[in-house]
């Protein structure tokens, strides 16, 4: 009887370590790498910044999800880069959408990376600036008028009504929700900062100097750490401007950092970085031939009303671009074809596109050339 018992066990051990079996290739399963292999489809969506609908509409258009909100991307690894959090009034609702989605991704053998990004690490460790009031309010109950009032009773601030302007109702609920012991707070870091996909990148910010010969594992375990215990993020990587959260070299920097992104591509083992946080005017673009891919396009409507729409998709040995649900091939690197992209994107935009600025500009920089 203890022989079947502990042949059950095995056999619930291996099928959790299968392709699949949770969701996590093996290799990651195993080793906790950050590394997923053998992934036919994958789906890179950037910035939210608490525009849920946009969130939903961008899904959609990918086939990861249907009219009810249910999972219907199959074995699709879909990463969101981070920064769901801030600015937008519905963070709540996409992070519970995401929350969803990676229970039912995971059963149909596909899988939800949500990376962590600075605004979902702000948000953890009390750094407040972009909350916006919505996102407050999304946190509000029936004891939220208590809860504020103890805590004014114990302050007792010279301004009152300064002091309630910074704490509006659902202001404790939410410091709570994001503790490293609260709902958001565990979940949040209990996730990545950087995975690699196949011959693929992803996270946030960007991979400087500091950290080029620094292993998947090791950055996100720093990260969760500094996350779950506020006493390390002084000097950490979680706030460093040049950490994988903040830095915007390889969305902003020149040619001189060709270098800087053939070391990362050698030291990840990667063929492109895939990178959220530097906004890119309205367009998934490339970078440094194709080897940065920047894909933070402005989703959330809270900038300037507009609902931009796209994302990234890699299928086996193609990488291109969704955008607005029609499939655009990538511009090679050349300001020729990048006016194709631009043009071919803006054709599909709600007249008159946001990219019809940006199209300006590179036909004068064309011609002045």
């Amino acid at each position: 009887m203890r022989c079947l018992a502990l042949a059950g066990v095995a056999v619930l051990v291996l099928r959790s370590l299968a392709p699949g079996g949770d969701g996590r290739s093996r290799a990651a399963q195993d080793q906790g790498a950050g590394v997923w292999t053998g992934v036919e489809r994958i789906v890179a969506v950037g910035d939210v910044h608490g525009d849920y609908d946009q969130l939903v509409a961008v899904l959609r258009s990918a086939g990861l999800i249907d009219e009810q909100g249910n999972w219907t991307g199959g074995k699709t690894h879909l990463v969101q880069n981070g920064d769901v959090l801030d600015r937008g009034p519905d963070s709540r609702k996409a992070m519970d959408l995401l929350m969803r989605l990676e229970k039912l991704a995971a059963e149909a053998g596909g899988y939800v990376h949500a990376l962590i990004g600075n605004h979902e690490a702000m948000n953890v460790y009390g750094d407040l600036r972009y909350v916006s009031p919505g996102e407050f309010a999304a946190f509000r109950d029936e004891n939220s008028e208590k809860s504020r009032e103890a805590a004014l009773a114990k302050e007792h601030p010279a301004d009152r009504a300064h002091w309630e302007a910074e704490h509006p109702l659902g202001y404790f609920e939410h410091r709570q929700q994001f503790s490293p012991s609260g709902t958001y707070g565990k979940w949040i870091a209990s996730h990545d900062a950087v995975i690699k996909i196949n011959d693929s990148l992803f996270l946030h910010g960007g991979i400087s100097a500091k950290y080029a010969s620094t292993k998947i594992r090791d950055i996100n375990q720093r990260v969760r750490e500094e996350l779950k215990d506020p006493a390390r993020l002084t000097g950490g990587i979680v706030t460093d401007p040049d950490g994988p959260l903040w830095y915007r070299g390889l969305a902003q920097g020149d040619a001189s950092l060709n270098p800087l992104v053939e070391k990362i591509q050698k030291n990840f083992g990667v063929e492109r970085i895939v990178l959220g946080h530097t906004y890119t005017d309205a367009a998934i673009t490339p970078r440094f031939g194709g080897k940065v891919i920047l894909i933070d396009i402005g989703l959330s409507r809270v900038y300037d009303g507009i609902g931009k729409m796209g994302c990234l998709v890699m299928e086996k040995d193609s990488v291109f671009v969704l955008h607005r649900g029609k499939r655009l091939e990538l511009p090679a690197d050349s300001a020729k074809d990048l006016l194709r992209y631009l043009k071919e994107a803006a054709a599909l935009d709600p007249a008159p596109s946001p990219l019809l600025k940006r199209i300006g500009e590179l036909e004068s920089k064309m011609a002045a050339n």
